[in-house]
């Protein structure tokens, strides 16, 4: 077994647990080359802060991210803080020469992305952005059908990104429906992720026009009587133009009755097509133009052969995998760079972009213009 890297988690929540259950299945499974030591995770909830680090397997727990953070014991500190916070801890852990891998997205807002950016850079820390969905086997395998040319000319990329956890106008105003806090609604949630997938199977957008709605405009408060205002965005839609050439279309809601986690894509080239959808992540539908005409059309793809990314280490052929195994397979790869003394990818470099077409995004639904994402880097 490798050498230990000791790991601080900040936050206990919904991805603090996916981040964690990925510590301890990554080593059983794929016998990484550094060993993940579960140090310390920190949390706002004190009273269930003890259970938590139980649960995993945490040596301490703290409520001071501070503390957690530059303690000589941690080699690795891993942000799932909500969105204003990434920035705060990424800087205090870079000047401690930690290693940063940070939930999605980067930050609230394109220059605060760039600090953080700066920051790990000028102390040459390694840097990571969990964008799990990359880390499907069957993302996976569709980008190496891509870029083998499976496809041909890619022309054309179309996603969408639905959930309805909002739906309900009592639903109280979480952190995430605060610009201060989060710096977008939909659009930093959910869009980040098929935006970062259209650069990871297709390449870099070179400039948007979109539109952004606010449906339920106030929500109760989660701690106390009252309501409050809502100032971010539950639904967003872009049209996109690829360097390449290639057009995209984008849509994202957290308010779409009756879907919970429906992120669809779709890919079509001069020479084939392919479609995934993430509550069916062990299937690629792929076409392929070479195909005889009178068989052509649509074939599924299981994609769970030792053969297929990362599904050799889990189980045999038709044991399908989940939404955890995605996190598991990005701790992998976050892990391998770290032994083999290179940067991790996706890197900070990578939420910059992403950072940077949300930018795009917001700028032309304020301006209704088509917006360059070169005229918000300041290019």
């Amino acid at each position: 077994m490798g050498r230990a890297v000791r790991v601080a988690l900040v936050g206990q929540r919904f991805m603090g647990r996916a981040h964690a259950n990925a510590y301890m299945k990554v080593v059983p499974f794929f016998d990484p080359p550094l060993r993940p030591v579960l140090q310390v995770v920190c949390g706002r909830d004190e009273g269930g802060l003890a259970e938590f680090a139980q649960r995993f397997g945490f040596a301490g727990y703290t409520i001071d991210w501070r503390q957690a953070v530059t303690a000589k014991e941690v080699d690795l500190v891993d942000i799932c803080a909500p969105n204003d916070l990434h920035a705060e801890i990424t800087v205090t852990a870079a000047e401690a020469g930690k290693a940063v891998f940070c939930e999605k997205p980067l930050a609230r807002d394109l220059v605060e992305a760039g600090g953080m950016l700066e920051a790990v850079e000028r102390a040459g820390v390694p840097h990571m952005v969990c964008f799990n969905y990359r880390f499907f086997p069957a993302i996976q395998l569709a980008r190496e059908l891509i870029h083998d040319g499976a496809l041909g000319e890619v022309r054309q990329f179309r996603a969408i990104y639905l959930q309805d956890w909002l739906v309900d106008p009592g639903f109280p105003r979480t952190w995430r429906l605060v610009r201060a806090r989060a710096g977008s609604g939909a659009l930093g949630d959910t869009a980040v992720h098929i935006v970062d997938l259209a650069r990871f199977l297709v390449g870099k957008i070179a400039e948007v026009v979109g539109m952004l709605s606010t449906f339920v405009k106030e929500r109760p408060l989660p701690d106390g009587p009252g309501i409050g205002a809502v100032d971010v965005d539950d639904a967003a839609a872009f049209l996109t133009r690829f360097e390449d050439g290639a057009v995209g279309v984008f849509e994202t809601t957290r308010m779409a009755a009756g879907r919970k986690n429906f992120l669809h894509l779709e890919v079509n080239g001069s020479r084939g097509s392919l479609f995934w959808n993430a509550e069916d992540p062990n299937v690629l539908w792929f076409h392929s133009e070479k195909d005889p005409a009178t068989s052509q059309g649509f074939r599924r793809v299981v994609v769970t052969e030792p053969g297929h990314p990362y599904a050799g280490h889990w189980w045999p052929p038709g044991h399908i995998l989940g939404y955890e195994h995605s996190f598991v397979h990005a701790v992998y790869e976050l892990l391998s760079a770290l032994a083999e003394g290179r940067n991790p990818e996706p890197d900070f470099r990578d939420g910059v972009w992403a950072q940077a077409v949300l930018e795009a995004v917001l700028r032309s639904a304020e301006e209704r213009r088509w917006v360059a994402v070169a005229e918000v880097l300041g290019g």
